[in-house]
C-alpha cells in the first residue's frame, strides 16, 4: 500500500511517499481503509524531532493520528463495527500511521463518521476537537454561564474551542487575527480580540477560562486576567508551561490564588469521538478546512501547518 514515511529527523523533504506492506488488525483493533488524514502540528513537531528525548522513533515511520475512512476488517474480540461502516478515527498508535491507504486503529479510538460532512471534514475533526473538548470540560472543568478566552481561536484547536464552549453554555471570547475576525464570529465567539491591536493579557477583564491553543502566553502572563478560581490550559507541552502546571498543583503558587495551569495531552476516547459526530450532525460544531493535498504532496501539507496561520486544519486526501 501507498503510505507517507519519515525517513529521518528533519526539514518536511524527509516525508517520502513508500510501498509498505498493509497493516492487519490486531484483538480489539479494526483496518480502515483511509479516505483522507488531518495534518496536526504534532506531526511536524514528531518528524522535527521535538520529542525524539522522550518519545523516540525506530524510522522509517508513517505519521498521522487523524483518519475518516471504511472499515474493512476487523481483529479480534471486535463487535461494535464491521465491514463496511463509515468511521473517523483518533490513533492510539504513536505516530499515529494515518498517513496512508490504511491504518490500524484501536476499535474504542473509533466512532462512526458524522454523516452530515464528507471524509475531509471528519478526518480534520479527532484529535483538534478532543484537544478543544478535553482541554475545557476536563482541565478548565467548563460550566455554562462562564467565561471562556481562546487564544488562536482561528487555529485547528481554536476553531473547536470556540464552538464546543458555546454548545457547553459559555461565553467565549475569541483572540485571532484580524483577517479571521468574521470566521470567529460565525463560528459563534461573543467578542473577538485582535492580538496586533490589542493584548489580551492586559486587558480590564476576567475570564473562568484561558485556553491557549497556540501557546504563545504563558501561565504568568494570564494570571492577571483569570477569574480567583480561573484555569489557564495549553496545549503544548514546552517546559515554561509544564513547570507553571507543577507549581500550581504542588501548591507553590497560594499568593495567586487558587488559579490553576493545566498543559493538555489530548486522549482518543470513542465516547467524546461519539459526541463531537452528534454536534456536527446537529450542526452546533462545523469543521473548518483551510486546504487539502494529495496523499503524494505531504511534505507541503507540513509546510503549511509549520508555517503558522492556518484557518482551521489541514488535510490530506488518500484516495482521489
Amino acid at each position: 500500500m501507498r503510505a507517507v514515511v519519515i525517513t529521518r529527523y528533519g526539514d518536511a523533504e524527509t516525508l517520502q511517499l513508500a510501498d509498505v506492506p498493509r497493516p492487519e488488525p490486531a484483538a480489539g483493533e479494526v483496518l480502515v481503509r483511509v479516505h483522507a488524514a488531518g495534518i496536526n502540528p504534532i506531526d511536524w513537531k514528531i518528524r522535527v524531532g521535538q520529542l525524539r528525548f522522550f518519545m523516540p522513533l525506530r524510522l522509517p515511520r508513517t505519521p498521522g493520528f487523524d483518519c475518516s475512512g471504511e472499515v474493512v476488517e476487523v481483529g479480534q474480540g471486535v463487535d461494535d463495527f464491521q465491514p463496511g461502516d463509515e468511521v473517523f478515527c483518533f490513533s492510539n498508535r504513536f505516530p499515529g500511521g494515518c498517513y496512508a491507504e490504511y491504518a490500524r486503529v484501536a476499535s474504542w479510538a473509533c466512532a462512526r463518521k458524522p454523516a452530515s460532512v464528507d471524509h475531509q471534514h471528519a478526518a480534520g475533526t479527532p484529535l483538534a476537537a478532543l484537544t478543544a473538548l478535553q482541554c475545557l470540560r476536563d482541565n478548565g472543568r467548563l460550566q455554562a454561564g462562564q467565561d471562556v478566552l481562546v487564544n488562536g481561536a482561528s487555529g485547528g484547536v481554536g476553531t473547536f474551542a470556540v464552538q464546543i464552549a458555546k454548545a457547553l453554555g459559555a461565553r467565549v471570547t475569541g483572540v485571532c487575527s484580524e483577517k479571521n475576525i468574521d470566521l470567529v464570529r460565525q463560528l459563534g465567539a461573543d467578542d473577538v480580540i485582535d492580538y496586533r491591536r490589542n493584548d489580551f493579557t492586559r486587558a480590564d477583564r476576567r475570564w473562568h477560562i484561558v485556553l491557549d491553543a497556540v501557546a504563545n502566553r504563558s501561565f504568568w502572563s494570564c494570571r492577571g486576567v483569570l477569574t480567583p478560581h480561573g484555569r489557564y490550559v495549553n496545549t503544548l507541552p514546552y517546559p515554561k508551561h509544564l513547570l507553571a502546571h507543577a507549581a500550581t498543583l504542588a501548591g507553590a503558587l497560594t499568593l495567586l490564588g487558587r488559579r490553576r495551569a493545566y498543559t493538555m495531552w489530548a486522549r482518543p476516547n470513542h465516547d467524546d469521538l461519539r459526541q463531537m459526530a452528534q454536534w456536527i450532525d446537529e450542526g452546533q460544531v462545523r469543521p473548518v478546512l483551510d486546504e487539502v493535498f494529495p496523499l503524494e504532496e505531504a511534505a507541503a501539507a507540513h509546510r503549511k501547518s509549520e508555517g503558522g496561520h492556518v484557518r482551521g486544519k489541514v488535510v490530506l486526501n488518500v484516495i482521489q
